[in-house]
């Protein structure tokens, strides 16, 4: 998880802060500057307010752009992966890893697709790497 946050802020130019992977990324803000990073102008607006309808907002506009460079829909994370695991006490680790791991799925493949836009020159996700981490399933909690 800490080499897709490093990815991402390469791309982006921005930083995680404090936040872990999850709640780094639940507001969609910083994914729907990693697709404007790839692909200037497919992000018209992120909506910067603080509450979980802007979130759930910018999640929508980020799998939209995703699809728009061709990801389909089971490269594709749900909304309800990025949601705060912690208010939920009948959520098992398991449910937990399968959750991030949707994510880092979607991360992979975005990287995949960005390394095919023209308009985008890198930084690139090292793919070989990413490919290992999920052929071999690495329980998401080692890498915590």
């Amino acid at each position: 998880l800490r080499w897709a946050q490093t990815a991402s802020c390469a791309v982006t130019g921005k930083s995680f802060g404090d936040k872990d992977f999850r709640s780094g990324l639940e507001n969609g803000i910083l994914l729907c500057e990693l697709l404007s990073a790839i692909k200037p102008g497919l992000v018209k607006k992120i909506n910067r307010l603080p509450t979980p309808i802007a979130g759930l907002d910018n999640l929508s506009v980020f799998l939209r752009g995703c699809e728009e460079l061709g990801l389909k829909g089971a490269q594709l994370f749900d909304p309800g992966d990025l949601q705060d695991t912690s208010v939920r006490a009948n959520l098992k680790d398991s449910d937990c890893n399968r959750k991030l791991k949707n994510v880092l799925n979607t991360v992979f493949w975005l990287g995949k697709a960005a390394g095919g836009c023209a308009s985008y020159s890198g930084p690139f996700l090292n793919l070989k790497e990413f490919e290992g981490l999920l052929r071999f399933g690495i329980a998401l909690s080692w890498l915590l």
